[in-house]
């Protein structure tokens, strides 16, 4: 498996991204939360990064993004760009 697919929510803070959790398990989608709340540009699509293979983002993020199951989302990821929500898609 060299390339998948995933989605992000960026906040700046980890309170932010908590909250964004409790949300999504209260039931919002996650492509929702990210039009609504990401600091990124993708955000605007409903936080899709498209494909990506190892190398490509920064290693936690990648190693995250990577562990997780197509349709899972991950728990909270920092890394110098903020706070990360990760959906894999694909």
């Amino acid at each position: 498996m060299s390339k998948i697919s995933a989605s992000h929510i960026l906040v700046d803070h980890e309170h932010e991204a908590q909250d964004l959790i409790k949300k999504l398990n209260d039931g919002a989608t996650f492509e929702e939360l990210a039009m609504k709340h990401s600091n990124c540009p993708s955000g605007k699509r409903g936080g899709a990064l498209g494909e990506f293979g190892k190398g490509m983002m920064v290693k936690s993020f990648e190693d995250a993004a990577f562990a997780l199951e197509v349709g899972k989302v991950s728990g909270i990821v920092k890394t110098q760009f903020g706070h990360h929500l990760i959906k894999r898609t694909k």
